[in-house]
């Protein structure tokens, strides 16, 4: 269903049962999935690729050029998977020839005036709140919360089924399976409500437990926590993944939090 008052260009490929609302505007190179609607005021400018029943909401924008001094008008693309909830005012930029695109999962909830810069990559069941601000380059796992107005530092890694609080500057990678918050963002211990809610037994939760106070609380660097690691815990998904996570981090792990 399409308003007489929205503008969609005749080379754009929106699906039939697809809800557009007045006053949007869908620029050509634009391709929308099934069963999607689409808020009054919103732009979808060329290079959306959007999937299957999302939701967006009133003066969202998607799709701008990305704000970067570098972008020279490639052809570049916003990707967002399906079930994904867009509310009012987020914005989400194209790539540049970085990477090429900026990808939203499926089942992502983006809270008002949240950005998401150029080249972003946002896995599946991801919640940012109401203004965190996501700046180019970061990627950010499945399952992760991030609080409210915060901040992500460009290139910035966030891991799976991490919880930060809101009001973060997140500046340095943040490890899978944690809680963050404090000033700076610092490990706070592991996200065992999120886990249990997803299914972790309280076996995995001990296990993951274990190893992050092997990181954070027995004084050792990272190179010798992870050789701890290694060397006393059992071989499981969750653990090789915590290890090839601080191993292939590009900006450096948060610290542990310690009190004066």
């Amino acid at each position: 269903m399409r308003q007489p008052l929205s503008y969609v260009h005749p080379d754009a490929k929106v699906a039939e049962n697809v809800v557009i609302e007045p006053f949007v505007t869908i620029d050509k190179d634009v391709e929308i999935g099934r069963g999607t609607w689409i808020g009054s005021n919103v732009t979808i400018m060329s290079g959306a690729r959007i999937g299957e029943n999302c939701k967006i909401f009133p003066g969202a924008v998607i799709a701008a050029i990305p704000q970067d001094l570098k972008f020279q008008g490639e052809k570049t693309t916003v990707e967002i998977g399906n079930n994904t909830t867009i509310r009012e005012c987020v914005t989400i930029n194209r790539g540049t020839s970085a990477k090429g695109k900026t990808i939203v999962g499926d089942n992502c909830l983006l809270m008002a005036y949240v950005h998401i810069a150029h080249d972003v990559v946002l896995g599946n069941h991801i919640i940012l709140a109401n203004s965190v601000q996501v700046a180019g380059e970061v990627i950010i796992e499945d399952w992760a919360i991030v609080g409210g107005v915060s901040a992500i530092h460009q290139f910035v890694r966030i891991g799976t089924h991490t919880m930060l609080s809101g009001g973060s500057f997140v500046g340095k990678d943040v490890p899978p399976y944690v809680k963050a918050g404090r000033m700076p963002v610092s490990y706070v211990g592991i996200n065992s409500i999120g886990l249990r809610r997803r299914g972790f037994s309280n076996d995995k939760i001990n296990e993951l437990q274990e190893i992050y106070r092997i990181v954070y609380q027995k004084g050792l660097n990272n190179k010798k926590a992870i050789e701890r690691i290694e060397a006393e815990m059992p071989a499981s998904k969750e653990r090789d993944e915590i290890i090839l996570f601080f191993n292939s981090s590009q900006r450096g792990t948060m610290k542990g939090y310690f009190s004066d």
